[in-house]
């Protein structure tokens, strides 16, 4: 395998970052901690933190693997290029809140590596609120165009057009959330170096604890009813439907034999489908499924 000295160098460097995630993650919730599951298959080790039951946070996970093995042809028709060998590292992680004010949040960072030399980084930061806050959807965008454009002007337009278009739930013609970025195949070339695009990798992990953390701080003790936590779990439904449905992440991660459980630990506690459920005009729901479209401005709104 080309480049094994680097693929390693990564992969240490997202393990310590997982690290640094949960410690954050653990400090904003102030109650649960994360238990640790080192699991091993043929095609490589990882690492499945999970948090549940917290004050905070209901249930969370964030997990870190390091695999490689034959390119099947799966996996050739998926991704669209010509090899042998393949090895990938990266970090997932997902947190359902308690409080239904208290949005979910998503980030996932790899770096993926083929033996005929080729190799790209992916992943991205999306926010899916129950309830959207224009406030905090601009703070959050705001925040990542400042690390977008820290490496290129370019990159926030277009990987906010990219989560935008691809966090979207097309049999229900809706986004997932607010978005955020997400991007794939990023290259090293002429314009950006390896270590470049490792910081920007791990400053998108980073930003994604610390930005979650000061939602807790802020929303976590809001008041609350049973019927907005009904609307909580609806939202869910729509959370796992676009998980098991449309995501690509998922996919690739069954069809390359991942660890099925850590996979699903993006999946909530808890979630409901309600049939024809229409939402009145006026509420809160209704001003929330409005903004649930592409294109939306959050920087300058």
């Amino acid at each position: 395998m080309k480049n094994k000295g680097r693929i390693e160098e990564i992969a240490h460097i997202y393990s310590g970052l997982q690290k640094e995630m949960c410690q954050t993650l653990e400090q904003a919730d102030g109650e649960a901690v994360f238990e640790e599951n080192k699991w091993e298959k043929n095609i490589g080790s990882g690492k499945t933190c999970v948090i549940r039951k917290g004050a905070a946070i209901e249930k969370g996970g964030v997990n870190f693997s390091f695999v490689g093995g034959d390119f099947t042809p799966q996996m050739e028709s998926l991704l669209g290029e010509k090899a042998n060998h393949y090895a990938a590292t990266g970090i997932s992680s997902i947190m359902h809140p308690v409080n239904p004010y208290v949005p979910i949040i998503h980030t996932n960072v790899r770096y993926f590596a083929l033996d005929n030399g080729t190799e790209w980084f992916g992943g991205g930061i999306d926010l899916t609120p129950h309830y959207i806050d224009i406030r905090e959807a601009g703070n959050f965008h705001r925040e990542l165009k400042s690390i977008c454009d820290k490496y290129s002007f370019d990159f926030y337009p277009h990987f906010k057009k990219w989560a935008d278009d691809y966090f979207f739930i097309p049999h229900r013609n809706e986004t997932r959330g607010i978005g955020g970025i997400f991007f794939d195949r990023l290259k090293p070339d002429a314009k950006i170096n390896i270590e470049q695009l490792i910081a920007f990798s791990t400053d998108v992990g980073s930003a994604y604890a610390n930005l979650y953390a000061q939602i807790v701080k802020e929303k976590n003790l809001k008041e609350y009813t049973s019927r907005q936590k009904e609307w909580q779990e609806l939202r869910r439904g729509r959370y796992v439907e676009f998980n098991l449905v449309c995501d690509r992440g998922t996919k690739f991660g069954f069809e390359s034999n991942g660890n099925t459980e850590a996979i699903l630990v993006s999946l909530p506690a808890s979630a409901a489908w309600e049939y024809n459920h229409e939402v009145k005009q006026g509420t809160p729901e209704y001003d929330t499924l409005k903004l649930l479209r592409k294109d939306i401005d959050w920087v300058n709104l």
